[in-house]
């Protein structure tokens, strides 16, 4: 099992049956940070992921992981959720998780507000969505053809969530995904754990901070 991913007691039975072959790095990556903001790092927000040590990590790594991208000319893009008051086009999603309602617009408590060091730049893709994946119903597949983007080098959070949902409808669309795994947050130290296995197991390659900076430098 690769050390970039947390040991399963199922590891070796995935690998047996040929689960986790690597998919491997493209020549073009780009970055993606996922729903980045301060709801998931605010204690008292309903998404917050603060007591998950690892979650808290992830902001530095992801900060490191953007700036080397940018010096790098590596093109950036991120996604950012977005809800019309009374959450009237939040669709099935709300029902099933209030939460969401952090996103709404004109909500007062200012959870979506971007986190220091983690901002957009000029230029920068900013993809606005309203369900878990960064490809569904948005430019997503467009904005990469645009940028002739083959790689995607994935942070952010949640990693059960969105971030799974990301890089799965990536390897869906047959753009690599390489998600870095200490660039994900999640409450939940275990479901953090599961799913960046399952992911490497399944639709993803997980990867070090270290590999992905290495691809960054390398250019295109």
């Amino acid at each position: 099992m690769a050390s970039t991913t947390p040991h399963h007691p199922d590891a070796s039975s995935y690998a047996t049956s040929g689960f986790g072959a690597k998919i491997g790095w493209g020549a073009r990556p780009a970055l993606v940070l996922i729903d980045v903001c301060t709801a998931y790092w605010t204690p008292g927000s309903p998404l917050d992921t603060s007591s998950n040590p690892a979650s808290v990590a992830s902001l530095e790594v992801m900060r490191r992981l953007l700036a080397t991208a940018r010096e790098a000319g590596v093109p950036v893009i991120w996604t950012q959720v977005s809800y019309r008051k009374g959450m009237r086009d939040a669709g099935l999603f709300f029902a099933k998780s209030k939460s969401l309602d952090v996103w709404e617009e004109g909500d007062s408590r200012g959870h979506g507000n971007l986190v220091e060091g983690l901002e957009p730049r000029e230029g920068e893709e900013v993809v606005v969505k309203r369900h878990p994946s960064a490809f569904f119903g948005t430019e997503m597949v467009g904005i990469l053809q645009m940028l002739n983007v083959d790689t995607l080098v994935v942070g952010g959070v949640s990693t059960s969530g969105c971030v799974r949902a990301t890089a799965l409808d990536a390897m869906c669309y047959n753009f690599r995904p390489m998600v870095v795994g200490t660039a994900c947050g999640d409450r939940s130290p275990a479901i953090h754990d599961a799913n960046l296995f399952d992911m490497n197991a399944k639709m993803a390659d997980v990867v070090s901070e270290e590999e992905a900076i290495e691809h960054f430098k390398a250019g295109w």
